[in-house]
């Protein structure tokens, strides 16, 4: 039985023409390189969440959250939309609480200045939630890292924070694996 931690990448778009498939492949391809935990893809549009009370049909919200009951930590990957996060992100985060609490988590945003005002607002989410957020955020340009705003080409001075990312963010699972 492996010791290694159970780490999701959380796909926050769910819109059609969406580049978080793309970027969420790139992360998971460097985390396995890494070889620090088991990492794997979770995409919410998979699970057909209903916004926040509009629907009695809770099956999507149970596998949901028996989904993030099973992982010890998250990457989220998110765009940044209208100077926040994605509303399926919003509405995903929402229909959890305890399966979030104690640990932690890491951000890879992009958008036109780098999703930074998307991070910062999943920042404040995640610690409603108990998610300790890690210090290192990846930023990808829409400019830089995208060719025609869609076929996703990252730079390779990516690759020294992503590395720093995936360290911290063990780091802070193992320890608050401690207090679960």
């Amino acid at each position: 039985m492996s010791n290694k931690l159970n780490i999701g990448i959380i796909l926050g778009s769910t819109r059609e023409g969406r580049v978080s498939p793309q970027v969420g492949t790139w992360v998971k391809q460097l985390a396995d390189h890494k070889g620090n935990a088991h990492y794997e893809i979770v995409d919410i549009k998979t699970y057909h969440l209903p916004l926040l009370g509009e629907s009695s049909d809770v099956s999507g919200i149970t596998k949901w959250n028996q989904k993030l009951a099973e992982l010890d930590g998250f990457i989220f990957v998110t765009a940044e939309y209208n100077h926040s996060i994605p509303a399926s992100l919003k509405n995903a985060l929402d229909l959890a609480k305890e399966p979030w609490n104690n640990k932690a988590a890491a951000i890879v945003s992009y958008g036109a200045a780098g999703g930074a005002r998307a991070a910062e607002h999943l920042r404040g989410i995640l610690g409603e939630l108990q998610i300790a957020d890690v210090r290192t955020h990846v930023l990808l340009s829409l400019f830089n890292d995208f060719e025609n705003y869609s076929k996703f080409k990252p730079l390779d001075l990516h690759q020294t924070n992503m590395n720093a990312m995936f360290d911290q963010l063990i780091l802070w699972n193992t320890a608050l694996k401690q207090v679960r």
